[in-house]
């Protein structure tokens, strides 16, 4: 059997973290025994559907590389096809038609509530033959649910689940205006499609009794069933906008990287030993459903922040800098090619002290500005008259010395030992004047980067000169 996976998120809004995670899980699935991981874009809703939720699902799975092995299905075109099998399932006496009125049926409701049972439709018409009145009136179309016995589901995760018979509704596959309903629809798709593994949150769990009544009364073969947990906020409610973000390009908006997201997202739920750091190519392999667990699990913005702390460490310098460029760009700053080439010189060092990309931003703009770093106001306070001083000494003493980054570091030494005093009181005032800041990577990276001549010119414009 050669596995397939399918992840079908619904465009009615964002795609949000714990989708992301679904894809992962069906992506990681699909490859690690070697099959095909698809995408279903389940737009049967229109009226909420749209396609600016569209583009961000398929921006934000690009973004996380967890692009489609084919071309996405979207469920609307399909709408003919789903209509067919439910007049298939009227012919075969699997489903039968119902004409009872909206009206009709909030009476339903409101008597079973009122008797304390589920409401729950009546199956009126289940075995009723239409009389004159019905000619010519619009019906649904319902299958005719297992009233005896139970409904048994041997989930990859879950374990053993089982629904009495009893429980189950006569649910309507074709509505009266001929469009199919959601529950139809995906199991038409998915038997179409040929999937394999249906892998989603455990919030479907009850769909899935439902869904089995199609393929049962279709004499299809189910798919294996996999549902995880859902993903809740660190207090244990369900996870909204109030814990942070939600959004998939929201976290790509605040500076993380893909795979860092990716990783933080694999070992919520799913875990191998003791790995943390668990890299695409190490994901693959070690993946398997049977190390998912079944509690739901509860977002943690530090580790993720801390996570990807360790990805950029590890991350080609090269591309940082292409990150870090296009983030100061879109904040409005002004730098050129000298610009450029002291941020790429100082990434090795600049990328220690980040845990996002905005912060690695905001630690390399002093590098990337054509223009005087401004000062911060802590600073300013280190720009003593005395600091100042020592400053313009300091240039003339910079003057002599070779620009390379070690000797650099052994020419402040020298300087300072000469001068008899520490080297904090050379290198924090240098620091400011050369930054405009308290902290910045070690000085002599700096001083090398930013060149003998713009190093000098920031040195005396700090100094007053």
């Amino acid at each position: 059997m050669t596995v397939r996976t399918r992840f079908a998120p619904s465009p009615t809004g964002y795609l949000h973290i714990g989708g992301a995670r679904t894809a992962l899980f069906n992506y990681l699935f699909a490859r690690h025994h070697k099959g095909t991981y698809l995408l279903r874009i389940e737009d049967t809703d229109k009226e909420r559907s749209t396609q600016a939720a569209v583009d961000q699902i398929l921006d934000s799975l690009t973004w996380l590389g967890l692009s489609p092995d084919e071309p996405p299905v979207f469920q609307a075109q399909r709408e003919a096809r789903h209509a067919e099998i439910a007049r298939a399932l009227l012919a075969m006496g699997k489903a039968y038609r119902c004409w009872a009125t909206p009206e009709e049926l909030q009476e339903m409701r409101e008597k079973a509530t009122a008797e304390g049972r589920p409401p729950r439709y009546d199956r009126r018409w289940r075995d009723r033959e239409p009389g004159p009145e019905q000619e010519g009136k619009p019906f649904a179309i319902r299958i005719k649910a297992p009233i005896e016995g139970e409904t048994v589901v041997q989930d990859l995760v879950q374990g053993e689940v089982r629904v009495q018979n009893t429980e189950l509704d006569d649910m309507i596959i074709l509505r009266s205006d001929g469009t199919p309903t959601y529950l139809h629809a995906v199991v038409v798709d998915d038997h179409d499609m040929d999937i394999t593994h249906v892998i989603r949150g455990d919030d479907h769990l009850t769909n899935t009794f439902r869904q089995c009544m199609v393929y049962d009364a279709m004499g299809w073969r189910r798919p294996h069933f996999a549902h995880i947990p859902l993903i809740h906020g660190a207090d244990g409610s369900k996870l909204s906008k109030r814990h942070g973000a939600v959004s998939v390009l929201d976290f790509r908006d605040q500076g993380y990287l893909p795979e860092a997201v990716c990783n933080y997202l694999l070992r919520l739920g799913w875990g191998h030993g003791d790995e943390e750091v668990v890299p695409r190519d190490r994901a693959i392999e070690l993946f398997d459903l049977k190390d998912v667990g079944r509690a739901a699990s509860r977002m943690d913005y530090a580790k993720l922040t801390h996570l990807n702390g360790v990805y950029l460490r590890q991350a080609d310098d090269a591309r940082l800098t292409r990150e870090v460029l296009r983030i100061l760009g879109e904040r409005g700053a002004l730098f050129g090619t000298d610009g450029a080439e002291r941020v790429a010189m100082l990434m090795p060092d600049l990328k220690d002290r980040a845990r996002t990309l905005e912060e690695l931003a905001g630690a390399a703009a002093f590098a990337a500005h054509e223009e005087l770093p401004a000062m911060e106001e802590k600073a300013l306070a280190l720009l003593t008259p005395e600091a100042k001083e020592r400053l313009r000494d300091l240039a003339e003493f910079l003057g002599n010395a070779p620009w390379e980054k070690a000797d650099l570091e052994q020419w402040l030494r020298d300087y300072a030992e000469v001068k008899g005093v520490k080297l904090g009181q050379v290198a924090q005032p240098l620091r400011a004047a050369l930054t405009g800041s308290t902290t910045s990577p070690p000085i002599n990276s700096v001083l090398w980067a930013l060149g003998k001549d713009e190093a000098t010119l920031r040195i005396l414009a700090a100094a007053g000169e």
